[in-house]
């Protein structure tokens, strides 16, 4: 966090006059330029103080002062795409003080919400939605012929996506909706290095001499017999291709606008102007650099992505100088069980969906890069393309998260379960996950996953388990998940031997009386503080599927009362399937099922959340003795 001898907050008159975008129209062009080095040198100071995305947000500065001072938002909709570079959005939008509270328990979202301001005119945290959205929108205001422009705002990352090439395809066919697809393109990825031509075509192709001379000859070719108005038409696409990148979204019926330096304020304005003249869908490629005048951020873009709190000045401690937290994290266990796993078998291929650093990964890419496939942000492809490779023989390891899993569970039921396929899955975040809130709690998982067929669902509640647990699951002949939470475990260092699990059977940790406490993965810790408590037995069920039947029976005929702890949705989770087999049985003992409730938990510190939800050890206490008041 901010030491003693951080430097104080930077002084932002220009900032400080701005309520609402409103505010910011009032300002002479000239201004603008000022007011992106106070609105930069305010989101180093505030997220340095608060942790939240640090580099995506400096390099989207310009595009977010200069898109709303041209268009008249929000009657004008802008639809950010992921929206963990709304920084500046939010805090141009009548947010700046709130900031303070950023991704913290009741205060403001690291994402766009809906709920949270009228500007944030859709909710985003998952990639590749934005164009979709957008066009719905402009296709609604075509309909109630209302003179209104969607904007779509997208990296380069998002466009790895189908679903955006869905949504390009559906624009290009509606030739009449006024959409502005903005590509945020921060990777150099895409095109060649920004110049002075680049710039001059930019401002020349969104002019409406150009775009006037392009629709006069259009008309006069096309009363040309067919062959001279194809050739014509060949010959323009050609000509614009050989000096631009924007063939591709020619093709899917788009006016292609760019590159053009998106820190350039005297470049970004009037193409904005001009383009807000235009009808039909445009499209406009803007270059940006993560990390924008932050110097520590632009040298390390990827440390400075997602931040805690730290000094700015002194920056991120890494190496020697990062303070240590004794803990493994149950992604550092995966990752380093990932690597044990290829140097015994050749046959281990790992995949992921853009999330390499993340899922733990970064160590696999560099020992084994012939083994390691980053997809993109393409978590069906990624699911599918693990089926074939096990089809012919690899063993193919999914890591990633439980909210992205969701993208693709056709791909998991289809193309994996249906074929019986042993693709293992490591499925991180599972359970809530803090500051990222309701977008990114895995609180599905168990729900969904428990009821496909063929597949084995391994729910660890420590390290050591979890490494044993992806040995067992990485060997098994058919589909595997293995859910893990967030962060660190309970401080049990795993063994360096791995040795497979007895598939289906949990364990009893704790024998005690009258109650019996039934806990899946994470929610062994608190159990086992009840169990204290209350003199309750505590079993680590391990297994979501196949459960282990005879042990909750055998807990049933013991004990008065069971109680099933989960760190997901209480509705289809485990604790349903711990009544299926008790009713199965026609066992009359009393249960009570206990998981996150039927409701999008809000983001905060996850200790916070768990009290909230009634998932910590206190609340299970209270729980109980409301409904069994003997054991209390």
């Amino acid at each position: 966090m901010p030491s003693a001898t951080s430097p104080a907050t930077p002084r932002t008159p220009l900032l400080e006059r701005i309520e609402s975008p409103a505010d910011l129209r009032k300002l002479a062009p000239a201004e603008l330029k000022p007011l992106a080095d106070e609105l930069r040198s305010f989101l180093i100071d505030s997220v340095s103080r608060t942790g939240g995305h640090l580099s995506s947000n400096l390099g989207t500065v310009e595009l977010t002062i200069a898109l709303h001072y041209v268009f008249n938002t929000p009657e004008d909709r802008i639809v950010w795409d992921v929206g963990h570079q709304t920084y500046a959005h939010k805090i141009l939008t009548g947010r700046r003080e709130a900031m303070a509270g950023l991704r913290q328990y009741h205060g403001i979202s690291g994402f766009p919400r809906r709920c949270e301001s009228p500007y944030d005119t859709f909710g985003t945290a998952h990639s590749s939605t934005s164009i979709s959205a957008a066009l719905g929108m402009a296709e609604a205001a075509r309909l109630r012929g209302e003179d209104r422009r969607a904007i779509a705002v997208i990296g380069d990352g998002a466009m790895s996506a189908g679903m955006a090439f869905e949504a390009l395809n559906n624009a290009g066919d509606i030739h009449d909706t006024n959409l502005l697809v903005i590509l945020n393109d921060n990777e150099m990825s895409i095109s060649p290095p920004v110049g002075a031509l680049n710039k001059h075509l930019s401002r020349l192709l969104s002019g409406r001499i150009y775009n006037g001379a392009r629709k006069i000859g259009k008309r006069f070719l096309e009363n040309l017999p067919p062959p001279v108005f194809e050739l014509a038409k060949r010959t323009e696409e050609h000509v614009k291709g050989m000096m631009m990148p924007g063939t591709l979204f020619e093709e899917f019926g788009f006016n292609y606008i760019g590159p053009i330096d998106g820190h350039d304020l005297d470049a970004i304005l009037p193409t904005l102007q001009n383009l807000r003249t235009l009808k039909g869908p445009q499209f406009l490629h803007v270059i940006t650099r993560k990390g924008q005048g932050y110097k520590l951020a632009e040298a390390d873009p990827i440390l400075y992505h997602g931040v805690s709190k730290f000094d700015h000045a002194a920056g991120i401690a890494t190496g020697k100088d990062a303070k240590g937290g004794g803990k493994l994290t149950y992604t550092q266990v995966f990752g380093d069980w990932l690597c044990d796993m290829a140097a015994q078998d050749e046959r281990l291929v790992a995949i992921t969906p853009a999330m390499r650093e993340g899922s733990g990964m970064v160590r696999f890419a560099r020992e084994f890069p012939s083994r390691f496939y980053d997809v993109g942000i393409a978590e069906q492809h990624a699911l599918t393309f693990g089926a074939g490779l096990a089809c012919e023989g690899f063993r193919p390891v999914v890591a990633i998260y439980s909210t992205f899993l969701q993208r693709a569970y056709d791909q998991f039921i289809h193309d994996v379960a249906l074929q019986n396929l042993p693709v293992m899955m490591a499925i991180d975040r599972a359970g809530l996950v803090g500051a990222d809130g309701a977008t990114h709690h895995g609180a599905f998982d168990l729900s969904y996953l428990a009821c496909i067929p063929n597949l084995t669902l391994f729910c660890p509640a420590d390290e050591d388990e979890c490494r044993q647990m992806l040995y067992t699951a990485y060997h098994h002949n058919g589909p595997t998940a293995v859910r893990y939470p967030r962060g660190s475990g309970l401080g049990i260092a795993p063994q360096a031997a791995m040795h497979t699990l007895p598939i289906g059977k949990g364990e009893i940790r704790r024998e005690g009386r009258r109650t019996a406490l039934l806990a899946f993965g994470s929610l062994l810790a608190p159990a086992l503080q009840v169990g204290d408590a209350l003199d309750a037995t505590v079993a680590n069920m391990r297994f979501v599927k196949p459960i282990d039947r005879n042990l909750i029976l055998d807990l049933a005929a013991r004990h008065e009362l069971l109680v099933t702890l989960e760190e997901n949705a209480v509705i289809g989770g485990a604790g349903s399937e711990v009544a299926r087999v008790l009713a199965e049985a026609g066992v009359p003992v009393r249960l009570i099922q206990m998981g996150l409730p039927d409701r999008f938990v809000d983001h905060g510190d996850q200790t916070q959340l768990m009290a909230e939800v009634g998932l910590d050890a206190a609340a299970i206490c209270a729980r109980i003795a409301q409904v069994y008041p003997q054991n209390s």
